[in-house]
């Protein structure tokens, strides 16, 4: 990780703020990242850190977030030029389960649901998620096209993800799809996803916000 791009979770954890991490991965339904990440916004005393699969940046602009002051972190983030590495460097994933208060995987694409229930840490989402502490409240929201949803390797992977590793999975929902089918596999609405934050942490709006963020297109 280079130097600028630092990141050290005690010295980034703010006392009395609620630190939520947003995973996206390789579904159409991470174009809903940044409306997620502004909703957040609008209440007090919370700080986003977002996490991207190098697939799921095909479908939003990341300046767009990082013009608000969250970071988008990527593979190369973690894994820099050779050699740059040195002992006693913060290592990425490490520090983000560090910080985390909450983690939302939205969207959970088919293959990113895969590699989670087999246990498989490739890239820098999935090593996140492999390290986090079973106590970190984490939720899977399901994002992927009706055949791939009806799968039966998909139920086999939910089954893990719920019983096994302990996350809560939320959604899919049945709606007209981005590839034109109708059917079950969307992602859950994003200000749901929001709002499940909310509840949890009992969040406040922000005096200066207003109660709705630009509508999704």
């Amino acid at each position: 990780m280079s130097a600028a791009k630092k990141f050290v979770a005690e010295d980034e954890r703010k006392e009395g703020y609620t630190h939520v991490v947003l995973i996206t991965t390789g579904s159409v339904a991470s174009i809903k990242a940044p409306l997620i990440v502004a909703e957040l916004l609008t209440y007090k005393n919370v700080k986003v850190e977002v996490v991207a699969t190098e697939a799921s940046l095909s479908f939003y602009d990341h300046q767009e977030i990082s013009k608000s002051g969250v970071r988008v972190w990527r593979n190369a983030d973690e894994w820099g030029p050779y050699g740059e590495y040195k002992i006693g460097n913060p290592i990425l994933h490490i520090e983000l389960r560090r910080w985390a208060d909450i983690v939302l995987i939205a969207p959970c694409s088919a293959n990113t649901l895969a590699k989670i229930a087999n246990g498989i840490c490739d890239n820098l989402v999935t090593s996140l998620l492999r390290a986090l502490a079973p106590t970190t409240p984490t939720y899977v929201f399901p994002a992927m096209n009706t055949l791939m949803y009806e799968h039966p390797l998909t139920e086999q992977h939910l089954r893990v993800i719920r019983d096994v590793i302990g996350y809560t999975v939320v959604g899919p929902i049945g709606k007209t799809l981005a590839c034109g089918d109708v059917g079950l596999g969307a992602m859950t609405e994003w200000r749901d996803i929001v709002q499940i934050v909310v509840d949890r942490f009992k969040l406040v709006r922000a005096d200066n916000s207003t109660n709705e963020t630009v509508a999704a297109t």
